[in-house]
């Protein structure tokens, strides 16, 4: 279900943020929104094309990659770079996706009913960018208004996507494989082992390319492997929206997940670094990627080709097309869990209660008797979740949770107790009913259909799950997790400034 918000490579381009405070020079100043804007000077320009070439030349290096052999490079100014995001923003097949799952976020509880998401990401877009690498024109795009010692970093990170995109093709390696809304259970079964697909080589492309950030903006000599604490303390300190206006108000769900690609990609590729060396960290990743945001959080279950949690979705086709159009479906992850606990329970909950995931799937579908402005409120929608946990305690934990923030999202709530039959919880609300159901270690909750709907989906959903572990679709066409649709978008246009995700130091090269 994940929103990864990054900013490059699925639709052309790339982004970079980064903390860290075990080197000691800043790698990017703080933001100062009252200093004005200074314009590189053409002998600056002239100087930063010059010093692409040079820069590949490292990128390969550290990466084991070939160069590639002549980089085509632009510089932009603001405007040029605005009307770019804006463009592509409306044409990027992430982009459209991730608003259409606007409604279906709101509906379970992780953005605000009255968030408007497309002008807020535009803004996050044109504040966070750094420089960016298109796949489709095969050009690195510079910047004019960031100085060429600040904008050097970038340019590792950015000829790092250049070096992928030679070596895999990253327009169709990273693409989610799949256009429009399933509507058969053939595809469904196709789209659910593979939801995860495109977030976790998006952590691959992202966190490759600061490894060589890091390595690039470190004392010369000195590389990640100096630093092993590194991807523990940008990820630590991701938190930190000092300096980013827009991030600081930006909800729970698009901070943890815009930053995800980055600092949990670049713990993911250190990881395989120290295990494997630099072959296994970099040309390993990519032609056998992980399959899942389980694995990027948890590096040893991929290290040992270990089963990642899948649930099943059931054939519901028949139960609810003649009333509902499908509009969604895909994979409850273990980062998923994490914002939702975080958001409804605090961030210690979030902490604790995530690592005790076993799996997850969701559904939605829109009333085709809803009206056209209806259609746009995620009360059009009726949604269905079915979660397993590794303990009934923890299942049990989640269940309370998620019982006691539904007062957030609807007026009229109101439980219906003659309604209900053994672990049932039956609640009335201006969206209709919700029915949610503890079953040993799964806890099933439907949003939106009818209590006799719900309680036949229920019995479909837990029918068709097995009992065993189940795999994870290794090379199936990648779609993605709904709480990181949103950092697939961000990573496509482009390096995300380095003081969001956390604080570094400058290069001494």
């Amino acid at each position: 279900m994940a929103v990864v918000l990054a900013c490059g490579v699925a639709s052309g381009q790339n982004a970079t943020t980064v903390e860290n405070q075990t080197p000691t020079v800043k790698l990017f100043p703080e933001m100062q929104k009252d200093k004005p804007e200074k314009v590189m000077t053409p002998e600056q320009a002239k100087e930063l094309f010059a010093s692409v070439d040079d820069i590949m030349t490292f990128v390969a290096s550290d990466t084991g990659l070939p160069a590639v052999v002549k980089v085509k490079r632009k510089l932009l100014n603001r405007d040029e770079v605005n009307a770019y995001l804006v463009k592509s923003f409306d044409e990027d097949e992430g982009a459209k996706r991730l608003q259409q799952s606007e409604i279906v976020l709101k509906k379970f509880g992780l953005l605000n009913r009255d968030f408007n998401l497309r002008p807020f990401l535009l803004s996050l877009l044109t504040e966070q960018i750094a420089g960016f690498y298109d796949a489709k024109t095969k050009f690195v795009n510079l910047l004019n208004w960031v100085q060429p010692d600040e904008q050097k970093p970038v340019l590792a990170h950015e000829l790092t996507h250049a070096v992928q995109d030679q070596k895999v093709g990253l327009e169709k390696w990273g693409s989610n494989g799949f256009k429009g809304v399933s509507k058969s259970a053939s595809e469904d079964a196709q789209r659910v082992p593979a939801d995860e697909l495109e977030t976790a080589r998006q952590a691959v492309t992202e966190g490759q390319a600061m490894v060589v950030f890091v390595d690039y903006s470190l004392p010369k000599g000195q590389t990640l492997a100096d630093v092993p604490d590194m991807g523990k303390t940008i990820a630590d300190n991701a938190a930190d929206t000092s300096g980013s206006p827009v991030m600081a108000r930006a909800p729970l769900l698009l901070q943890r997940s815009l930053v995800f690609p980055y600092a949990d990609g670049l713990a993911f590729e250190q990881a395989l670094l120290i295990k494997g060396g630099k072959a296994a960290a970099f040309t390993g990743a990519l032609t056998t990627p992980p399959s899942s945001s389980f694995e990027i959080m948890h590096p040893a279950a991929y290290l040992a080709h270990a089963a990642v949690p899948l649930l099943r979705l059931p054939n519901i086709h028949p139960l609810l097309d003649a009333e509902y159009e499908p509009y969604d479906l895909g994979v409850m992850g273990e980062l998923d869990v994490e914002i939702m606990a975080s958001l409804f329970g605090g961030e210690d909950l979030g902490k604790a209660i995530a690592p005790q995931w076993d799996g997850g799937v969701y559904y939605a579908g829109q009333r085709r008797a809803a009206t056209a402005a209806e259609k746009l409120t995620p009360g059009s929608l009726g949604v269905f979740y079915l979660s397993r946990w590794k303990t009934e305690e923890a299942a049990e934990t989640f269940a309370k949770m998620y019982t006691a923030q539904l007062a957030r999202k609807y007026s009229g709530l109101s439980e219906r107790r003659k309604d209900e039959v053994d672990r049932e919880i039956v609640m009335t609300t201006s969206e209709g009913d919700v029915l949610m159901t503890l079953i040993g270690k799964d806890f099933f909750v439907s949003e939106g259909f009818p209590l006799a709907t719900a309680r036949k989906i229920r019995e479909l959903a837990v029918a068709v799950q097995g009992t065993g572990p189940m795999r994870m679709a290794g090379f199936a066409p990648p779609k993605r997790e709904l709480t990181l649709d949103a950092a697939g978008v961000m990573a496509g246009f482009g390096m995300i400034n380095p003081t969001t995700v956390g604080r570094y130091t400058q290069s001494g090269r």
